[in-house]
Order: structure tokens, then sequence, then C-alpha cells
């Protein structure tokens, strides 16, 4: 169950729940606590698409937002219901005990929880005595109240309740007594598990430990963990608390969140599936958490961490020629686990890896199976290097991919239409309010060329109404195409407005949403190749021929 050659196979301690032979619970907040952190803002539309990735990858709870909140997070939930077929991950909608003086019954911010139709619910609770006088400003016995009968209503609601205990190792430093009588007034009430958070980010590993073993001890329900990175320790205290008791982790896809972020969720999960063979994902996916890495920072707009451990691009990268001669005898004597243990690969310094495991699983996530094809596989694989060395990113695009991964098979680019070329303008008149036109140029089949136009708030937009246009009596099945989102990174910002820019173009349709990447010197060009890509994607996806 331990991985050869670690401190667990080797007799050192396992964590006590591991004694106890309980599941972990992973628990997912990117898209509420990890949608804090600075430079990152999702639409509804990213936060699905994320939700799917998470779903994949086997986490069993998905953190959405807070609803009646946050209008967005409102928004996602309602569209969630609709558009989310969940297989692994129980959604939860996240809030606050009721407020102070205010009946269960009627708190808005409860109501909300409960419209949401999320299936589980976690609510914010204060366990620190100085934040319930002075951030709360009602007295410690009301704020045991509002714990208590807030979860009691949320469960005859039929929900599932998972309370966040806020500050509360500061707060069991301060009075360790009203400390645990917050969490134990949740596990009577009937909370599920009662999460402990270092909100701070301050608290080292050897004091989470030894707080999370008098807790556990003095408390009989389930209890989770919460860390912030403010020490650099977040990883190190969730493993910490494990050690000590905690059977529920919580963190965020690459350590995403506000200030110095949270713990890295697939760092701890890589930790304690790794060193202590403890449970926590569905067998297999472990090895698809730097696929899930790597798309969902791109989704997020914030580039990959190359040096992150266990899914980083850096992560078993070896420079150094004593590391190099050791590697050709045995790839083990520098590397504390196999790359593809975590869906990553070891590189030697020389050229960018592609990673043919990864290409052959994804390839087989579309239903074709290349396992077979070693010279489709290969080719694949280059044609990969050689694109995202340019830019170009697929981690994102999975429709982009497809899309070559198909060409590669079929011998030719599968071909829907011919543009020649085209042009945009756009204009201001002094009123801050910009028009763009587009002329898009078409062959037709007999050879003749049709030139048709369009206007939009944008050139981008403006292209989409042109291209639209022509292709509308051939296939009039793109009107059930919608462009929903557009995201643009300049790759080399040393370069300032000449730099490479790639372009991610979100498009919705036939109840999916599909990503396609475009890279160019300008806007433009990387735009045009990834709309152009999205169209020739959807109608393939809705088994259209080329007419």
């Amino acid at each position: 169950m331990t991985t050869p050659g670690t401190p667990a196979a080797k007799g050192f301690p396992l964590p006590a729940i591991a004694a106890r032979a309980t599941r972990i619970d992973v628990y997912d907040t990117t898209l509420r606590d990890g949608s804090q952190q600075e430079g990152i803002t999702l639409s509804v539309a990213d936060k699905l698409e994320i939700a799917r990735r998470l779903d994949e990858i086997g986490v069993g709870y998905i953190e959405g937002g807070w609803p009646g909140a946050i209008p967005r997070d409102t928004e996602f939930f309602r569209r969630a219901a609709a558009e989310l077929k969940l297989k692994n991950a129980a959604l939860t909608a996240f809030g606050s005990t009721r407020k102070a003086g205010v009946a269960v019954e009627d708190d808005p911010q409860i109501a909300a929880l409960i419209d949401s139709g999320a299936p589980v619910v976690c609510i914010v609770a204060k366990s620190h005595i100085r934040h319930v006088e002075l951030a709360l400003r009602t007295t410690p016995e009301e704020n045991l109240a509002m714990i208590t009968e807030s979860v009691r209503y949320l469960r005859a609601q039929g929900r599932r309740v998972f309370v966040d205990a806020e500050h509360f190792f500061d707060g069991f430093l301060l009075d360790r007594d009203y400390a645990l009588a917050a969490v134990r007034a949740a596990h009577e009430a009937g909370a599920e598990v009662v999460v402990l958070c270092d909100t701070n980010g301050g608290m080292l590993p050897t004091w989470v430990g030894k707080i999370v073993a008098e807790t556990r001890a003095a408390c009989t329900g389930k209890l989770g963990i919460h860390t912030h990175n403010d020490t650099g320790c977040a990883v190190a205290n969730a493993v910490a608390a494990v050690e000590a008791g905690a059977a529920h982790v919580q963190g965020t896809i690459n350590g995403y969140g506000e200030r110095t972020g949270n713990a890295d969720l697939l760092a701890v999960v890589a930790n304690l599936e790794l060193k202590y063979g403890l449970e926590l994902l569905p067998k297999g996916k472990l090895a698809e958490i730097t696929y899930a890495a790597h798309g969902i920072a791109e989704l997020t707009n914030i580039p990959p961490m190359k040096r992150q451990p266990y899914v980083g691009f850096s992560a078993f990268a070896h420079k150094a020629g004593l590391h190099a001669s050791a590697i050709r005898q045995d790839a083990d004597l520098y590397q504390h686990i196999d790359p593809l243990a975590v869906g990553n690969d070891m590189r030697m310094l020389v050229s960018d890896m592609a990673g043919r495991a990864s290409i052959e699983l994804k390839a087989r996530e579309f239903g074709l199976d290349i396992s077979d094809r070693p010279e489709v596989l290969a080719a694949v694989t280059e044609r990969v290097k050689e694109l995202e060395a340019r830019g170009y990113t697929f981690d994102a695009a999975e429709a982009s991919f497809e899309l070559l991964l198909r060409e590669q098979l079929d011998g030719a680019p599968l071909k829907y239409f011919d543009v020649t070329n085209w042009t945009v303008h756009t204009e201001n008149n002094g009123d801050h309010v910009a028009t763009s036109t587009a002329t898009v140029t078409l062959r037709q089949k007999d050879g003749s060329e049709v030139v048709l136009g369009g206007k939009g708030n944008g050139p981008v937009n403006a292209l989409d109404h042109a291209i639209r246009f022509g292709l509308r009596q051939q296939y009039p099945e793109i009107d059930a195409f919608e462009l929903t989102d557009f995201t643009v990174r300049i790759l080399e910002s040393s370069h300032g407005t000449g730099a490479i820019t790639r372009v991610l173009i979100t498009t919705s349709g036939k109840d999916k949403d599909w990503r396609t990447v475009g890279v160019g010197e300008n806007i433009l060009d990387a735009a045009w190749e990834a709309l152009t890509a999205s169209y020739a994607y959807g109608l393939r996806l809705i088994g259209v021929e080329p007419r």
C-alpha cells in the first residue's frame, strides 16, 4: 500500500486516521476561496468547466461559491443544476451561520443556501472568542446558538452540513475551552464534519498536529483541516492534521487563494496517497492530476507554476551533469517518485517533452484508442511539442487537441470552409464607443469567391458575425453556437505589444461548452485561428459532414 523506500514503508508511523481505515475526504474550494486570489476572475462558464475538471480527477466535494452573497455564484448554482453531470463529486454551497439576533428561518443567507439546490452546505462559524465579540459584536452564548440553530435547520431541510470553524487555531491558543465548545456545538447539532481553519495561515506543523490531537481527544465527531500558506507551511500543516486524526482535507488547485494562497490540494493528496498509502482519489485518478493542474491554470489565466511539487513542468527536470549520469543508471536515484504516478514526465532539459502517456490517455477520452498506433502517437507527440514551443496550450483547449489528433488520424484537416482573406476595421468617433466591421472572403466549391461582412462591438465579435453570415446558408446548425468567453494571454511580456499572443475561446452549443486555442503575433491572428477552429469542432461534434 505504501511506496517502496518511503518512510511509511520502512516502519515510520502512519497517520492515526490510517489505523482506523477511514477514507480521507477531498474537498476543493478553488471556485470560492481560490478565486479570491489577486488577478483571478472566473466567469460562470469558467467555474462550470473547472468543476468538470475537478470531478474528472475524483474530488469528493466541490465548493461552488457563496450563493445569495455573490450574484455570479448564485448564477453558477442555477446553471450547475442543469448543466453539471457530476460523477464523483458532491456540489457544495458555502455560507455563514444565521446572523446574531435573527431567527434562522428568516435569515436570507440561510435561505439562499437552501435555494442553491446543493446537496451539501458548508457554513463558516466563529470559534475565536475575540472575533465573536469584536467582529460579530455578540455574546459567546449567542454565537454558539447561531451555530446550533443553523446546523439543525439546514439538516431539517435535507442538507448535509459541514462547518468551517474560522480562526480555530488562533482561537484555541487564546481560549481553548471556547474554541472546543464551538466544535462540540456543531457536532451535537448534526454537522457531518467540523473543519479546523488556520484562517490567518500563521501556524507551523508541530503546532497544528498538537492542537488537532487535543481536539480529537476532546471531541467525538469527524474533523477536517483548512490551511493557508502565509508561513509557507499550508501543505505540511494539512498533512500534520491528518497525522493527528483529521479525516477531511480542504485546499485549492495549484494553491490559489488570498494573500499567499491556500494549501495546494494536489500536493496534499499526492503526499497522503504516495507517502502514506491512504485512499483519497478513486483508483487511477492520481495519474491525471498534472493534466488537471495545467488545464485549470489556463482557465484561471494564471501561468502554471513550473516548480510546483508533483505537477510542475520542472518537478522532474534534471540539468546537472551528475544527476544525468546517475539517472542513466537508475531514474529513482534523483527522483522521490515515478513521475507517471502523477501524470508527469521526467525531463533532461535538452528539449521539451509532450508526454506520450498523457496524449494516449486524452485520446481514449475521445473514444480513440491509439495504443496500437505508435506512428500516430509519435507524430502527435512531436506536433504537440512543436506547437507548445510556439505558445499553444492544449490543457485548456481540448477541442483544438481533438481536431489535431483527428487530423493526424485522417491524414488531412477536417475542412468545412475555405477562407482566402479577412480584414477588420475599428472606428471610434471620440464618444468612447468603438464599432468594428469585418469582411471575410470565402472560396466556393466552383472556385468563385464571395465577400461577406459583419459588424460588432469589437473586432472578434465582428469577425464572428461575418463568418456566421457566410456559413449560415450552408450550415444552419451554427445558429446553436454561441461564443461565451474570450481569454487573452501575452506570452512574452518583455516584448510588450509585439509579443506572441495566445487566445482561448469558449463556445457553447448542444448542451456542451468547448474551448479552442489560437496563437499569433497579434490578438486578431490568434483570435481568428481559435474562432475558425471552434466552428469546425462544433460542426464535427454534432455530426455534420463538410458540404
